[in-house]
Formats: C-alpha cells, structure tokens, sequence
C-alpha cells in the first residue's frame, strides 16, 4: 500500500493486524491506494514542457490512455468529472467500479508516478483496509471481475503501451529489462532522452 501526500492516516487505514502488507509513504499527490500482484503499474517519465505544461491535463491524458486501453477489451469505461480515475460504468443497481487509479507528482515539469490499472486481483484491500483514494463509498473491480474470465499482466501491457504512444503523440522504444521481478521494457520518450 501507498500513501500520498494528501492521505489522511486517521481517516483512511484500517490494516488488520496481521496482514501480510507493507506501507510505504511517497511522494505523489492524491491519498492511498493498494498495489498487488495482478495490477498493470505505469510510471511515465514525461517532460510536459514537450505536453501542454498542465499537470490536469496530463492526468486527464492518463485516464484517457487507461479508457484506450480498456477500450482494447471491450470495456467501457468512463472517468467521473471531479474525481480522478476510471470507472466502470454501473449496470443494474449497482454504482460505478473504480478499475484504475491515478497518483503523479511533477517536478521541473518532468513526471514520475502514474497509474495503476486492477487487472486480476482480490479488490476487496481496496475497501476492507484502506478507504483507498479517500472514497468511502466508492466499490472497486478488476478486467478480470469485468469480463468474467482471467486476465494476465502480460495480455494487458501491449494495449496499455499502444494506448500511451497514442495518446502522448509518442514513439517507444523497447530497451533491455534484465530479468529482475516486475521489470519490463521501460518505453523512453525519444526528446527527453535527448535533453
């Protein structure tokens, strides 16, 4: 689990005693989240003086790239206007699903941190451990909860790069990631490289 800069420790952990889950405080805006196996975590590196110099827009282009990606897989997801994110739209009693969360911090306009799409995991840390994201009341769900079937990390990695090369006007290139746990060919953003 992650805490932002806004998080609100009081208000939003409630870890049982005895789960087996490491809190680490960051630097990022917005308030915590939970991360697992099972969840596509994107951290673009970005110069937005190359992007607009907006960090609202950046972040609205974030969830832009997740409804792509989602998009990909036949889901239909939207964002809501005055939260950050991407839902799953409701269909039948139930209110939308968060699928994705967003948390960046921007620094001489170059960005770190990003997103975190819920492929396949148990969500309910989401809403059992943490009011994640600040929502109390908020329900959280995965691709996998969404199209009834198991979803792979790796099935999900090639629309999320496509998704991002298109929405941030991008060429990527893939560069050795070795064969540590969690790595993968990182995209570079070809100006930035050059600065």
């Amino acid at each position: 689990m992650t805490t932002g800069r806004r998080t609100e420790e009081a208000k939003e952990l409630h870890i049982p005693a005895g789960a087996n889950v490491e809190l680490v405080e960051t630097d990022r805006g917005g308030k915590s989240t939970y991360h697992a196996p099972g969840q596509l975590v994107c951290y673009p590196i970005l110069d937005l003086t190359l992007h607009g110099k907006d960090v609202k827009k950046y972040v609205r282009d974030l969830e832009r790239a997740l409804v792509q990606t989602l998009t990909a897989f036949e889901l239909e997801a939207t964002t809501i206007e005055g939260l950050t994110g991407v839902w799953m739209p409701p269909a039948g009693p139930r209110g939308p699903r968060k699928i994705a969360s967003i948390g960046v911090r921007v620094t001489r306009w170059v960005t770190t941190h990003g997103y975190a799409l819920n492929v396949d995991l148990d969500p309910a840390p989401f809403t059992e451990w943490i009011t994640a994201c600040g929502l109390e009341d908020a329900e959280f769900t995965t691709m996998a909860r969404e199209l009834e079937r198991p979803v792979a990390v790796a099935e999900v990695k090639p629309a999320a790069r496509a998704a991002l090369a298109d929405v941030f006007g991008l060429e990527l290139d893939e560069l050795p990631a070795g064969d540590g746990a969690g790595l993968w060919a990182q995209p570079v953003h070809d100006k930035l490289a050059l600065r």
